[in-house]
């Protein structure tokens, strides 16, 4: 799956992008912040994570930027399944982009896929302490469901403190039907 934004493009992540996305996430703020990336992070892991299967119905995307040249990849983001069932929502931006908008429209362009997919809802959650991540979520519309909880994350090598958030898809699709 492929989506393009205004200045992005986010496709799947390819055997030769292993050198770019190990350059783009080798940062420990980073992977700190994510679940299941390990710390420190090497080519061996970017290697690792491109050639797991993705899930045929769910996109897992690397963000790249377009420029007057070749792509420049800036970050990843994708919707996997939960053990619950949930489908969640994740990101992450190279620290040299932070605060250029990039998540958030990554984020859209994520919520449109989900739509298309006819999702009901789609979860995320962000540590307390990144509360930048959780400003991006909120632009996109997701709420606060007053709950936090921990979770496990590689790069921390333990437990922290997450919030949980939702955005419902099925209540706008059904108003917009009416």
């Amino acid at each position: 799956m492929f989506a393009r934004t205004t200045r992005l493009l986010l496709r799947p992540g390819w055997a030769e992008d292993a050198t770019a996305l190990a350059t783009a996430i080798a940062d420990e703020r980073i992977v700190r912040n994510l679940a299941t990336a390990p710390w420190p992070y090497g080519l061996d892991d970017a290697r690792s994570f491109l050639a797991r299967a993705p899930d045929p119905c769910l996109p897992r995307m690397l963000m790249f930027e377009r420029t007057a040249g070749a792509p420049r990849l800036v970050g990843s983001c994708g919707l996997q399944a939960r053990e619950s069932g949930a489908v969640e929502m994740g990101y992450w931006v190279a620290r040299a982009d932070w605060n250029r908008g990039f998540a958030t429209e990554a984020g859209a362009a994520l919520i449109d896929i989900a739509r298309t997919l006819r999702l009901a809802r789609i979860e995320a959650a962000h540590f307390v302490d990144n509360p930048a991540s959780g400003r991006v979520l909120e632009k996109l519309g997701f709420a606060d469901v007053g709950v936090t909880a921990t979770r496990y994350s590689c790069g921390r090598g333990g437990e922290a403190v997450v919030r949980l958030m939702t955005l419902q898809l099925g209540a706008e699709e059904e108003a917009l039907a009416a």
